[in-house]
């Protein structure tokens, strides 16, 4: 049994469209609100990434370095004064201990939704926002998210390659279907032609990089943590090759047999 990196993300979807949220200020004080250790601590007992929109290293083969990473709004690894910043954002917003954020933290009633979830309530009672959880059956879920019928919410997304195009286009692109939030950025939109368009691949991973940190700076969609998955199978079976960046991307098995 082998445990390692998959393309599933929780991440934290936002109604951009929806008052006090459509602030960039208010999005900026609930990214730096979050401890994404913690959930991985808890979910996961330690089994899990931080990272930002691209699979984190080093098994993805785009994300950010930790150093650079670590400079994006909220992934300062000391939680404590990323949260002390979100108060004064909030209090200038109007709110504090005296006049908290009362809302619905809506997602989906299965537990890879579900149990994160009750942990963003928590966190985000750190600055000043008393959620109260709203539990989603499944077939109410999607339709819920393409109405825009939440404040803010705990998703799950997930991917099958490993490229920025398939991440950047599927998820932050003007209209496109797995655009939850509707986030809508045309400059941005212009970037993600650019580094699909750049051959070369350092020249890439910087333009990569540039649009990882333009979306974490306008709150588009807070990545929280990555899954980890663990692989078993029998001695037996020969000719598998473990995959370390996709979960679905070795499912054909055309190579597998089995030793007698």
């Amino acid at each position: 049994m082998r445990g390692d990196a998959g393309r599933n993300q929780r991440n934290l979807i936002i109604n951009r469209d929806a008052p006090p949220f459509d602030n960039a200020d208010m999005r900026r004080a609930i990214a730096l609100g979050l401890d994404r250790k913690a959930f991985i601590d808890i979910i996961s007992e330690g089994q899990g990434d931080i990272g930002g929109v691209m699979q984190p290293l080093p098994e993805g083969v785009w994300g950010m370095p930790q150093d650079v990473l670590q400079t994006l709004p909220g992934y300062d690894p000391d939680v404590q004064k990323n949260r002390s910043e979100a108060r004064q954002i909030m209090q200038r917003l109007g709110y504090g201990s005296d006049r908290r954020l009362a809302l619905k933290v809506s997602t989906r009633n299965i537990p890879p939704f579900r149990d994160p979830a009750v942990i963003l309530t928590d966190q985000l009672k750190e600055v000043f926002i008393d959620g109260e959880l709203e539990i989603v059956e499944t077939a109410l879920w999607y339709p819920k998210m393409y109405r825009k019928d939440y404040k803010i919410g705990l998703n799950l997304t997930g991917g099958g390659v490993d490229d920025p195009d398939q991440q950047f286009y599927e998820n932050y692109a003007c209209g496109a279907a797995r655009n939850y939030t509707g986030y809508c950025n045309p400059e941005l939109e212009k970037m993600f032609d650019q580094q699909s368009m750049e051959s070369d691949e350092e020249k890439r991973k910087n333009l990569v990089w540039e649009i990882e940190r333009k979306l974490a700076e306008d709150g588009a969609r807070p990545i929280i943590f990555y899954n980890r998955f663990a692989y078993c199978w029998q001695p037996q079976v020969k000719g598998w090759t473990m995959m370390v960046n996709s979960t679905v991307n070795n499912f054909r098995m055309e190579d597998v047999w089995v030793d007698k």
